[in-house]
């Protein structure tokens, strides 16, 4: 496109950086990865590892399966296999390289006890895990935080260890001084904007979104053939043949793969795969079923990766508030968009998602996120059905403000600051 506005390279720049490809739940994977890394800078594998995880990351990687992993669950299996077989290079696909003598040497260490697990007590992030390890005589050290993917620490016998954090397809993360104004940057009078005008071909978007749309669609698929979790996906698809019901199972049969063990990539959103398949598999469905071309299915899933990603950063990456709810929120308004909507409209479907379900709590990664994906899409849906309609929530409507940035900063502010003792007592059930 000929001179694009400022922004545009910012918004090119910050989907680049989150919409990466990731082999399972991204908290057991980012342990894994972070524990890889310290096996790389120890230079042998461990005798010992202590895993040191901030609350929300304990929360989200103790009920999935960690993948190609054969079944097993929870931190210490995640660090041992990352120190074991792990491929530090690959970033959150490290495990695709596992071999069954890996999977088979880590569950013999698991029964060793070799690994301590413990909360951090002074946590500099909700998303933060310090993995050490120690052998013949010698430590290392590995640190991640603020996002899955960012090494910010690496130190052998205390001292500083030379390390590649290899994001070569992420120039920054949100420990960056410029990460905070690029994301304040977006707006959803902007994103249409750039939405409706980026050179798809120039930028490299188009297939961003359209390893997005495969990954995503194969992990579905899978979801629906086989019997994953609880089958979420599955039964909802019995309900009949509607564009609905196809769209609210294909999402929550993603996930009903992924958080049972599935070792198909997904492509994440906010650093989330749960999040990364809601935004995607509505928009697909309803993208076939309006018979819509390549280039509007791929403007769509722009529009809905965006917007999840505006809401989601008004609250952060871990929290009580359960982020499938903002990802949802995004394929309503890509829906919207695909349907021929105007701003207004896509400004009441984001509205409309946000005044009802707002308030869905995060206990953890584990099979019934496949049924909060499934209500979170199902209200969306209905959003988008009522903004089509010229029906929406007002300001004075709970959190609901007088435009939708507004909205957006209430409902982060809630969020982010009002389920901070919500969090606490999660954490505190599910660890008792």
């Amino acid at each position: 496109m000929a001179n694009p506005k400022p922004f545009y390279s910012d918004f090119t720049l910050i989907l680049k950086s989150e919409l990466l490809t990731a082999l399972g739940c991204t908290e057991p994977i980012c342990i894994a990865y972070c524990s890889a890394v310290m096996r790389q800078a120890l230079g042998a594998e461990p005798e010992k590892i202590h895993a040191f995880c901030s609350g929300n990351l304990v929360k989200n990687a103790k009920g999935a399966t960690v993948p190609n992993s054969g079944g097993l669950k929870g931190i210490d299996a995640s660090a041992i296999l990352g120190a074991v077989g792990g491929d530090p290079a690959k970033q959150l696909e490290l495990l695709t390289t596992v071999t069954p003598e890996q999977i088979a040497h880590t569950k013999a260490l698991l029964e060793k006890e070799i690994c301590e697990v413990s909360l951090l007590e002074h946590e500099d992030d909700k998303l933060q895990v310090i993995i050490r390890g120690e052998a013949a005589g010698h430590t290392a050290e590995a640190e991640l935080k603020y996002t899955h993917t960012n090494i910010c620490r690496v130190e052998r016998d205390g001292k500083p260890y030379p390390f590649n954090n290899l994001c070569d397809s992420a120039s920054f993360t949100p420990s960056d001084e410029n990460a905070e104004s690029l994301y304040a940057g977006l707006s959803i009078r902007k994103i249409i904007d750039y939405v409706e005008n980026v050179d798809l071909d120039e930028t490299g978007l188009r297939e961003v979104i359209l390893r997005q749309v495969r990954c995503n669609t194969a992990i579905s698929d899978e979801g629906l053939r086989g019997d994953w979790g609880a089958s979420v996906g599955k039964i909802i698809s019995r309900r009949g043949n509607t564009v609905p019901i196809r769209a609210t199972a294909a999402a929550a049969a993603g996930s009903d793969a992924r958080m049972s063990g599935c070792e198909l990539p997904v492509v994440i959103n906010s650093g989330s795969g749960n999040q990364g398949i809601t935004v995607t598999m509505p928009v697909v469905e309803y993208a076939k079923e309006l018979g819509k071309s390549e280039d509007e299915l791929v403007r769509a899933l722009l529009l809905a990766n965006l917007t999840a990603i505006h809401i989601k950063a008004s609250y952060g990456r871990l929290s009580a508030f359960c982020g499938v709810v903002s990802a949802a929120t995004g394929s309503g308004a890509g829906i919207t968009w695909l349907a021929g909507g105007t701003y207004e409209q896509i400004c009441a479907t984001i509205t409309n998602t946000l005044g009802t379900i707002s308030g869905m709590v995060c206990d953890g990664a584990k099979p019934s996120c496949a049924s909060k994906i499934a209500s979170a899409v199902d209200t969306a849906i209905l959003a988008h059905e009522m903004a089509m309609a010229g029906k929406l929530f007002h300001s004075g409507d709970g959190l609901v403000k007088e435009n939708i940035e507004a909205t957006i900063t209430s409902v982060g502010r809630m969020a982010a600051e009002g389920m901070v003792s919500t969090d606490q007592k999660i954490l505190e059930l599910m660890m008792s």
